[in-house]
C-alpha cells in the first residue's frame, strides 16, 4: 500500500525519527478503517517520493500506536503533523490538498 519511500512511525521510534531528525518531517496520523486516510494516503506516498532526502514522510497507525497520536492531542483522522527542529510547525486534520503539502513542506525543506 504505502510506497517504499514512506517511513513508518511507531511509539517506540517517534522521538528518534521525528522529533530528534534532522530533517524535516511530516507524520500522517492513520488508521486502516479511516475512509478520509485511505483517499489522501496516495498524496502521502506521493509526497514522501517526491521529497526523499529534504523531509521525512510518514505514516503513523494510530489503532497500533495511542501514545503519541494522545501526546499530541489528535482526535480526528486524518491528522498531519509538520515537524521541524523538535517542534510542531504546522497541524491539518482532514484531507488537505497535495498543493496545500507541497507548499508547506517546500518551506522547511531549504
Amino acid at each position: 500500500m504505502a510506497s517504499p519511500a514512506t517511513f513508518e512511525f511507531t511509539d517506540a521510534n517517534f522521538e528518534t525519527s521525528a522529533i530528534q531528525s534532522a530533517q524535516p518531517v511530516l507524520v500522517d496520523f492513520w488508521a486502516e478503517w479511516c475512509g478520509p486516510c485511505r483517499a489522501i494516503a496516495p498524496t502521502i506516498d506521493q509526497l514522501a517520493t517526491q521529497y526523499q532526502g529534504k523531509v521525512r514522510v510518514g505514516k503513523m497507525d494510530i489503532d497500533r500506536n495511542q501514545k503519541v497520536a494522545l501526546q499530541y492531542g489528535v482526535q480526528s483522522i486524518p491528522t498531519l503533523l509538520l515537524i521541524k527542529d523538535g517542534q510542531v510547525k504546522q497541524k491539518w486534520v482532514g484531507i488537505v490538498p497535495a498543493a496545500t503539502l507541497k507548499q508547506a513542506l517546500d518551506s522547511v525543506a531549504g
